[in-house]
This record gives C-alpha cells, sequence and structure tokens, in this order.
C-alpha cells in the first residue's frame, strides 16, 4: 500500500498547505534544525511533560517525543473536517439521550438490542437521567485518519475522558518560543485558548439551581494516574482546583470540597476518573477515587459532571460500526465523516471472515484505549498472531476488526533530513450550548519507519497541528 503523503504526495512537488512553511524550510541550516530538536526535549522536561506507561517497570515516567515539523491542513480541509466532527457530536448526543431515556433506535431496530443491554459501558444507573442542559458529552476527542486528498474517516470517537489536549497547547507553545519568525512568515489559526473555552463551556452546563458563576473542579485520580500533567495543567491553565476523591463530600445534598475556610460547594465536576470509580455507593465499592453519594447529588440536578456517567457506551468499538445509522437516524443525512469497514467479531460471519484472514486486518478489544491489547496483523509475528486468534476465539465479543489502512504519511525530521511517518489526529470538542472546534488538536505520528502505532504508550510521538488562516 503507497501511503498519501500530505506534503508531498508524489515525491516532489510541495502541496499548497505546505508552500510557506517549504519556502522558509530551504532557508534553513540542517545543523540549526537538529540542535532546535534538542531544545525541544529540554523544554518538555523542564515543564515535566510526562506520561505514565503501565507495565514498564523501568519508565514510570516517559517523555513524549516531539518532532518539530508542524503537520499543516489547509482552512478548507479544516472547515469539511469540522462540519463531519458537528454533525457526529450532534449525533453521539442525541444518541446518548435517547439510549437513557426513549429507545427509540433500538424500537427502530438500528441497532440490536444485546450491544445496549449486554454492554458494560452502559449503566442502567443513568436510565430516566436528564443531565443539566442536556448535554452528555461535554469534551470529545475524534480520531480522524487520512488515506487521500480527500479522503478523511473516523478512526474512533473518545466521549468518556479524552486526553492529549496539554500535548496539543504545549506541542504549539514549544513551537512558537523555537521559531516565533515562522509564525510572522505562515499565519496559522490559534489554539492557546483552549483552557479559557473549556472554562466558559463547562460554566455554560452549570446546574439549573446554581445562580452566578459556577464553581467548577477537576477530579483527578491522583498522581500516580499517567495523564496526571494534564489534570494539573488544565486546572491551572482554567485557574480551577485540582481535587481528588479523598477532597470532595457531599453536604447539604451539595457535593463540596475541603478548604482552607472549610468545605466549598462545587457547581460544575470535570472529572477524569473512570465510571466505575465515580461513586463507591453506586458502582465499585472498594474504589478510593471517586466520591461516596456523588450519584444520587448528580440525579438530583445538583451537580454537573463532565463527561456524564453512562457517556462510555458512545465510544464502545462494536458501536462505533454504527455511527453511520446512528448518524442517519438522529440527523436525517448521510455522515459527512466516514466510518473504517468494521467486522464485529460478535457475528459468527463476521468472526470466520476475520480468523481466515488474520494476517491482514488490525484487530482491536471493544472497550480497548491507548494502543493496548489489539493486534496489527501485516506487521505482527506468526507466534503472535496464533496467541491472538484463541483469544479471538475465547471470546469473539469482546473484539472488532478493520483493514489496515495506507494511513497518510508527514515528514519528520531524523538525521538524513525529512522522512515520512504515519500519522492520525485528534481534533477537541467541546459542547455546551454551542459546539467549538479548535482548530487543530493533537497529530500523533509513529515514529518508527513503516509502523502504523502512533500511540504514545506504545512508541509514538506528536507534533503540532496548523490550521492555516485563510
Amino acid at each position: 500500500m503507497v501511503a498519501f503523503d500530505e506534503m508531498r504526495p508524489d515525491g516532489s512537488g510541495v502541496r499548497k498547505p505546505y508552500a510557506g512553511y517549504e519556502q522558509w524550510l530551504l532557508k534553513q541550516d540542517p545543523a540549526r534544525l537538529t540542535e532546535k530538536m534538542g531544545d525541544a526535549e529540554r523544554v518538555f522536561r523542564k515543564t515535566g511533560i510526562t506520561f505514565a506507561v503501565y507495565g514498564h517497570e523501568d519508565a514510570s515516567e516517559k517523555l513524549i517525543p516531539f518532532d518539530i515539523v508542524p503537520r499543516i491542513l489547509s482552512g478548507q480541509e479544516w472547515r469539511r473536517l469540522t462540519q463531519g466532527i458537528e454533525q457526529r457530536v450532534v449525533a453521539l448526543n442525541a444518541f446518548l439521550d435517547d439510549i437513557y431515556h426513549r429507545q427509540e433506535i433500538l424500537k427502530a431496530g438500528r441497532i440490536p438490542k444485546h450491544l445496549i443491554a449486554g454492554n458494560e459501558a452502559f449503566l442502567p444507573e443513568m436510565i430516566g437521567v436528564r443531565p443539566p442542559a442536556g448535554v452528555y458529552t461535554h469534551i470529545i476527542g475524534v480520531d480522524i485518519v487520512r488515506t487521500g486528498e480527500n479522503e478523511f474517516y473516523v478512526l474512533e470517537d473518545n466521549a468518556r475522558t479524552p486526553s492529549g489536549v496539554s500535548y496539543m497547547l504545549e506541542n504549539r507553545e514549544t513551537m512558537m518560543q523555537l521559531f516565533p519568525e515562522l509564525f510572522q512568515h505562515v499565519k496559522v489559526r490559534p489554539v492557546e485558548n483552549y483552557p479559557q473555552l473549556l472554562r466558559q463551556s463547562l460554566a455554560n452546563v452549570k446546574p439549573d439551581g446554581c445562580k452566578g458563576t459556577p464553581t467548577i473542579a477537576v477530579l483527578t485520580p491522583g498522581i500516580f494516574n499517567s495523564a496526571y500533567f494534564e489534570h494539573a495543567f488544565l486546572a491551572d491553565q482554567m485557574g480551577v482546583e485540582l481535587v481528588e476523591g479523598s477532597d470532595l463530600r457531599v453536604v447539604d445534598g451539595h457535593i463540596a470540597m475541603r478548604t482552607t475556610q472549610g468545605y466549598k460547594p462545587i457547581d460544575v465536576l470535570y472529572r477524569r476518573v473512570d465510571d466505575a470509580f465515580l461513586d463507591p455507593m453506586t458502582f465499585r465499592p472498594d474504589s478510593a477515587l471517586g466520591v461516596p453519594g456523588i450519584m444520587d447529588v448528580y440525579r438530583a440536578g445538583k451537580i454537573t459532571i463532565a463527561n456524564a456517567p453512562g457517556t462510555g457506551i458512545a465510544d464502545d468499538k462494536a458501536i462505533y460500526s454504527y455511527m453511520p445509522e446512528i448518524i442517519e437516524f438522529y440527523t436525517g443525512r448521510k455522515a459527512i465523516l466516514g466510518n473504517i469497514p468494521t467486522w464485529r467479531c460478535s457475528e459468527p460471519d463476521s468472526l470466520k471472515y476475520v480468523q481466515e484472514h488474520i494476517a491482514e486486518l488490525v484487530i482491536k478489544e471493544v472497550h480497548g484505549s491507548g494502543g493496548y491489547g489489539m493486534l496489527v496483523g501485516p506487521t505482527a509475528s506468526k507466534k503472535e498472531r496464533e496467541a491472538f486468534a484463541a483469544k479471538l476465539a475465547a471470546k469473539p465479543g469482546n473484539y472488532i476488526a478493520q483493514p489496515t489502512l495506507a494511513l497518510s504519511t508527514c515528514p519528520i525530521l531524523v538525521e538524513g533530513g525529512l522522512a515520512p511517518r504515519h500519522v492520525d489526529l485528534r481534533p477537541y470538542v467541546l459542547v455546551s450550548d454551542k459546539i467549538q472546534i479548535v482548530p487543530g488538536g493533537l497529530t500523533r505520528v509513529a515514529l518508527k519507519e513503516g509502523s502504523l502505532v502512533v500511540n504514545s504508550s506504545q512508541g509514538g510521538g506528536t507534533k503540532d497541528t496548523w490550521v492555516l488562516d485563510d
């Protein structure tokens, strides 16, 4: 498979979005660029931009590799993407509201009932509960891949607790520090106002009974969580409190946080704790990360939890395969951004096909994330494929499979100059009384030649994403 190169598709002429960058690049001393790569690493190390890799004793805290060659999208490309993303986000919220209330999509037979009823991401505790302002997914990360000039596909919808936005912001800040003259030469749309937009968006979905300016806090599982840097970063950038479950309790029917002046009520909680750990009185009784009684306060409409409990059903990978139907059912229109063809291994015919073509496919756990629990057939060894085939046969309903796409490439800086590497893109969407999409997002890049796995936990890196102001 020949991948579409976003800078030089035919290996010679540069595409229009990269023209201004190319003019600048040709005037640069290669040694200076290599030096700047080292500077970038020092900036990230000094700032403390790290993430944890679970299961790696030798690397509890790792630096995400950063590449200084930006990924560039034209304003026109971005407009098409945002139209498709907005349509998708509207459909996801309508789907969640329907699934926890009238379940019209199930009655219409557009989605099999067993996919909902037997799904661990579906929370019966949310049936009949409507969140403040009717918003379920306040922050969404939509993973997008590209296979050609005008071919964009959604790889997955991250509707639970999407991470990585802090890297988007730090990537831009680092690039502006390293190459201030470049931003004079190329007009790039800003992303640095994301924390302010996030705070405003969260304030706009405050509970009905909240008068005046709402009190907002970020709930983190604590310093040992892999994304703790981001939790602390966002709380700091928004100017709100960072809290752990032990800092919160129910006081007079509200959730309150411990302060030096006693307990102060919270109106909006941006939680980065999974559903199962949110309330030990409702979900896992052994959880020390959540707040006992928070679900009762939530059901009473006294607090906004972003994202709402139970949103995981919307980014389940088996549900993902029905997104074209979901979009059409709730919006009345065909999906602007396509899905990747998906085989649901719970279905006997699909399972048979996947088992026979395991060497050609990418197979994923329906609840998996971060690149864990997946098999990339073409690059896996025979032994790895055989081991995975056994897992697939034992629990077929746990897996979906997709074709191996020729993901587009963008150049990265290597010793010999620029070299193409596969990329994906995670734009960040804020939902309140309106939908806002920051112009850019997080571009993740597979740093190993030929690799299709872009996840940082699997050795991938990131780069700044530019949307041109045209």
